[in-house]
């Protein structure tokens, strides 16, 4: 049985978060997850400035695609509102890998189908044992649903589905676009412009509220489409996926004895936009920091709002400088 001081079930934003703050204190951390990366995460993909402090990241020496968007356009009807603030696109695919390498930790293809509790830890399937264990394996992640689901139960009402695609395409318009309640849809839809040549676009709603309301995803889809084939990306060829996950509740339980669920594991999502990466990397920092320094663990701050961020980083001129003074345009290569 392989053994260490922290298991970490889930190699996204959150696990590698918590693995590269742990690895740096010098501790055994292993990390579990079902897919190799890099892999496909289907993701509008944007970061914000409060991201890229918390992880010290130098956005000039990321090695992937990120374009930063000096304002945001926002579409309530006719009304066309820019927003100037500074935003940053990358693809899901990249930023993930490049966080969980960067952690240090060791990572292996597991699974998780069974965890244990006992008095010296977790053991899980059989094969791995850990005095710690932090659940990151998004929505469907296996230790909140074996440690967490009938202390933290979901609410149905806060469940989101959408639908989008991340392309590979010759984009012209270089703002990304933001799109509010068009035909009655309760959330939004997005135009996301990445460097060198990608676009992610994509719907995204309450599922209770549409269902509710008689109204569709895939309905919402096609009114965006044509939205873009018209203005945006003309000749696009879209085959959009979809899939769920929770905005931030009433999040009861996140840490029971010496397991910690983080993310979307734990429903952190903002409950205007939807933004799960910051959340997900500020609690799984925060997991990290209670088994460190015994921290008390608490997400109650780790959510807040993304349009409340956006607009005070308008006001953040020293960040803006910065990002704007490292900004990478559209490149052709």
């Amino acid at each position: 049985m392989r053994s260490c001081e922290v298991l970490i079930v889930g190699g996204g934003p959150a696990g590698a978060a918590a693995a590269w703050r742990l690895r740096r204190a010098g501790v055994d951390v292993l990390v579990l997850d079902r897919e190799a990366f890099p892999r496909l995460k289907l993701c509008a993909g944007w970061i914000t400035p409060e991201v890229v402090r918390e992880l010290e990241m130098d956005v000039r020496a990321y090695p992937h695609r990120l374009l930063t968007y000096p304002r945001l356009r926002f579409h309530f009807g006719r009304l066309n509102l820019p927003v100037p603030c500074v935003q940053h696109s990358i693809r899901r695919l990249e930023f993930d890998a490049w966080l969980l390498q960067r952690s240090g930790a060791p990572v292996e293809l597991h699974n998780v189908r069974h965890i244990s509790a006992d008095a010296q830890g977790y053991a899980v399937d059989g094969a791995y044992r850990a005095r710690y264990l932090i659940g990151a394996g998004g929505t469907r992640c296996p230790v909140y649903r074996e440690l967490f689901r009938e202390l933290n139960p979901r609410a149905s009402e806060l469940q989101l589905v959408t639908l989008e695609h991340e392309i590979e395409y010759d984009w012209q318009e270089k703002d990304c676009h933001l799109w509010f309640f068009t035909h009655g849809l309760p959330g939004y839809s997005w135009y996301v412009p990445k460097e060198r040549g990608w676009l992610n676009v994509g719907v995204g709603g309450i599922a209770a509220r549409m269902k509710n309301s008689g109204l569709d995803i895939r309905g919402h889809w096609n009114q965006l489409a044509r939205t873009l084939h018209g203005s945006f990306a003309p000749g696009a060829q879209f085959d959009p996926t979809g899939y769920s996950y929770y905005l931030r509740g009433n999040v009861r339980v996140v840490r029971r004895d010496n397991a910690f669920v983080t993310g979307d594991a734990a429903g952190l999502a903002t409950p205007d936009l939807g933004e799960g990466i910051g959340p997900a990397i500020r609690s799984g920092l925060r997991a990290a920091d209670a088994i460190l320094k015994g921290a008390e663990y608490r997400l109650d701050d780790v959510t807040g709002k993304s349009l409340t961020s956006i607009v005070r980083s308008m006001f953040d001129r020293p960040a803006r400088a910065l990002a704007l003074a490292g900004q990478r345009g559209h490149a052709s290569a």
